[in-house]
């Protein structure tokens, strides 16, 4: 069986294509982020520990963000953030744990400071019906200044995974709900394929959007960050 492609992603600071091991030795080297390091020193914010964290979706190892996060954020922040750029779509519950369903559970008002330390996986659980499952590992820390007023800050994410329709093999923006869950099938469509699709229980086809819970209870993006 021929080995399923690497994922790539996009440095939020430069634009360039990255294999998603080879973000870390970039973001060391990648001139617009040292600039705005160095930018940063010089701003009033304290100096804290700031965590690189690599989050993916449990399941589907195509989805992915590298993101920093200041020691002084508590995990509700990370929630927040969570649910605006992959997860929210009808207010569910969530919740950390160290094990996932059957582990410890990590409170949000925790600080990531009081948790975090390199190689530690937390898996983040959203919507207890359908569940979206979420690891987030810690990779390494810094100390340093913020680059940012905000809690949190996009390193890398990965572009938007392939997609071929299903009646024709070319590349796919559309997902027919009915499709994927009554027929068993990808329900993938391309612009011209999904112009006469007959499926309408689930309601239209929906555009396929860059996060793991596409096709997901009622989640419809928009898929981009908060800030």
């Amino acid at each position: 069986m021929p080995r399923k492609p690497e994922s790539h992603g996009t440095c939020a600071y430069c634009g360039e294509i990255l294999t998603r091991r080879s973000v870390a030795k970039h973001l060391g080297k990648c001139p617009q982020r040292l600039e705005n390091l160095q930018s940063a020193e010089t701003s009033n914010c304290p100096v804290e520990t700031l965590w690189h964290l690599r989050v993916q979706d449990a399941h589907d190892k195509d989805f992915w963000l590298d993101l920093e996060m200041r020691g002084s954020a508590s995990l509700a922040k990370l929630d927040d953030y969570l649910r605006a750029i992959w997860l929210e779509c009808c207010g569910h519950l969530s919740m950390f744990t160290i094990g996932g369903w059957q582990g410890d559970e990590i409170g949000k008002s925790r600080k990531s400071d009081a948790i975090f330390e390199p190689g530690l996986v937390l898996r983040h659980l959203y919507d207890f019906g359908t569940t979206s499952e979420t690891d987030i590992k810690v990779v390494s820390f810094r100390e340093g200044k913020a680059t940012t007023k905000h809690p949190i800050v996009l390193l890398a994410r990965n572009q938007m995974p392939e997609a071929v329709c299903q009646e024709c093999g070319q590349p796919a923006k559309w997902l027919c709900i009915e499709c994927l869950y009554e027929e068993d099938k990808t329900g993938h469509f391309c612009d011209d394929h999904v112009e006469d699709h007959p499926h309408k229980n689930y309601g239209e086809p929906m555009p396929l959007l860059n996060s793991p819970r596409t096709g997901m209870c009622g989640y419809d993006g928009p898929a981009e960050p908060p800030y």
